[in-house]
């Protein structure tokens, strides 16, 4: 099989993960901060070196700002529900997953915050200037993503972190589609909250994810519960990381994102990046050279993420999807993403879209490939 769905999860894994968590997995059954064996002891070290390779590839000062959750969507939850309170203003974009859309409908719904959607172009441009527009005395948050996980546009989020920092309001991004392909450096954005997935470009397993949260902001918990510390104490305690990471961690989950890192800097975080785009720009211009094709987004790789979406004039994405994978063992991703906004925005709420994104495993030929899979459709369609 053709793996084209790496915005989803990526696959196949760095070899050097499954090795590392089937080690792990066989060698050291202890639970953290609840024992005080030889294994426990080599357990902690490596969560502790893996938040501090974490803050290393982010640029952040302080590794037990790090926190380990279940994934973006929880670390979304936890940014989102832990800042923004009862008559509070939150500003957000058209680009965003369900992930955000959804935490912010529930707080409209339980507790009558307001949300502005910033609305995009036809290339999927959130325009700075318009979120200054809607900034108002009561807004609290400013959520975007960093790039769309439908059409891979990216966005300004330095601009939008000055806009934040200069109206003293909160800035949370979502880099489900960025963390491991391009640079985030905290010291030169200065972003409040920033949520990534473990299982994606991170190249660890699934169940696995991050929040960082800025030193001297405050979440309310999700949850509560032991953490392995002052058990004396009837309150969650204080402390930093605990106070966010109640019950069992997720360790062979931790042990496998560590192992991913680990590939991401020994391949080099600029080579990655150079390798999707040059398969991205290889995509487009052979999308874009096919009449019967539409593109969606950018048409070129200036300020995207290697995510392409498009349509064959006239069919259904699911249809196309469906035929590129049962003929050709080609797996890509059709239909609206858990993005519904973005494909209001660009009116393909209907049809949908087919998407393909690349991993650094993805080759040339991968692409050669797909392109002679949509020919043979058209023809037949014709």
């Amino acid at each position: 099989m053709i793996y084209l769905n790496n915005a989803a999860t990526t696959w196949p894994k760095p070899e050097q993960v499954y090795q590392e968590i089937d080690d792990f997995f066989r060698n050291y059954g202890t639970n953290p901060s609840r024992g005080g064996s030889l294994g426990l002891s080599i357990v902690e070290r490596k969560i502790f070196e893996i938040r501090e390779k974490l803050a290393a590839l982010i640029n952040a000062q302080h590794s037990a700002r790090i926190i380990f959750t279940s994934g973006a969507t929880e670390s979304l939850n936890l940014g989102i529900k832990g800042i923004v309170k009862k008559g509070d203003h939150v500003i957000t974009s058209c680009l965003e997953h369900n992930s955000v859309l959804r935490p912010l409908n529930k707080l409209k719904k339980d507790l009558g915050i307001e949300v502005s959607y910033i609305d995009v172009d036809e290339f999927g441009t959130l325009d700075p200037k318009s979120v200054a527009e809607a900034i108002r005395e009561d807004t609290r948050l400013i959520i975007t993503t960093h790039a769309s996980n439908v059409i891979g546009t990216l966005v300004d989020i330095k601009e939008i972190a000055q806009l934040a920092r200069k109206n003293n309001i909160l800035y949370m991004v979502d880099a489900a589609q960025t963390a491991g392909v391009f640079p985030i450096d905290l010291e030169e954005v200065e972003i409040d909250l920033l949520a990534m997935p473990g299982h994606k470009s991170l190249y660890g397993p699934p169940g696995i994810g991050v929040l960082y949260i800025r030193e001297g902001i405050e979440l309310d918990t999700l949850i509560e519960g032991g953490t392995g510390s002052n058990s004396l104490d009837p309150y969650q305690p204080q402390v930093i990381p605990d106070r966010y990471e109640s019950g069992t961690q997720n360790t062979i989950g931790i042990i496998g994102l560590g192992s991913g890192i680990d590939f991401i800097n020994q391949t080099g975080l600029l080579e990655i990046k150079e390798h999707e785009l040059e398969l991205t720009d290889q995509l487009l211009k052979g999308l874009i050279a096919r009449e019967e094709v539409v593109v969606y987004g950018r048409k070129d790789t200036i300020s995207r993420a290697p995510v392409v979406a498009f349509n064959l004039k006239g069919q259904g994405a699911a249809e196309v999807a469906y035929r590129l994978e049962d003929k050709y063992s080609i797996a890509v991703r059709a239909g609206l993403h858990c993005a519904p906004l973005v494909h209001k925005s660009l009116g393909t709420v209907e049809q949908g879209m087919i998407r393909v994104s690349f991993s650094y495993f993805n080759t040339k030929k991968d692409v050669e490939t797909l392109l002679k899979a949509i020919d043979e459709i058209l023809k037949e369609i014709k």
